[in-house]
């Protein structure tokens, strides 16, 4: 070899191949920990915004309307339907306005307004 030829050796490759690997697996729980958590954050956005739609169609119809419409509804695709002009984002289905394996409950009453419960991978987290 001629001193003017320079390469890695084998060995320096596989020492930064090992050193790479081994940042990634230090840094890939962190990685998963975060987008779990900024998709608890964002259904929990979603549920509030959705509690804010609520108290908005109460307020745009009257308590007395809004109330017997709503309860002349039967399904909470029905009742997301009534909700989905006064949300900043509302896809047409309510599956697919909360993030994957995050559910909310409309209540089946609104004549007492409270939170709407929104449920996720370990139980109801928010209520």
């Amino acid at each position: 070899m001629k001193k003017t030829e320079r390469a890695f050796s084998l060995v320096e490759v596989l020492a930064a191949v090992a050193i790479i690997g081994v940042i990634t697996f230090l840094a890939l729980p962190n990685i998963i920990a975060v987008k779990q958590d900024s998709e608890t954050n964002l259904a929990i956005s979603r549920a509030e915004a959705m509690n804010l739609a609520l108290v908005s169609y109460i307020q745009s119809y009257g308590r007395t309307n809004a109330t017997s419409n709503w309860a002349s509804q039967t399904s909470d695709q029905t009742r997301y339907s009534l909700l989905a002009s006064y949300l900043a984002f509302a896809p047409a289905a309510i599956g697919d306005y909360m993030p994957s394996g995050y559910s909310i409950n409309l209540p089946g009453s609104i004549v007492t307004v409270s939170k709407m419960p929104l449920s996720g991978p370990g139980g109801i987290i928010f209520y």
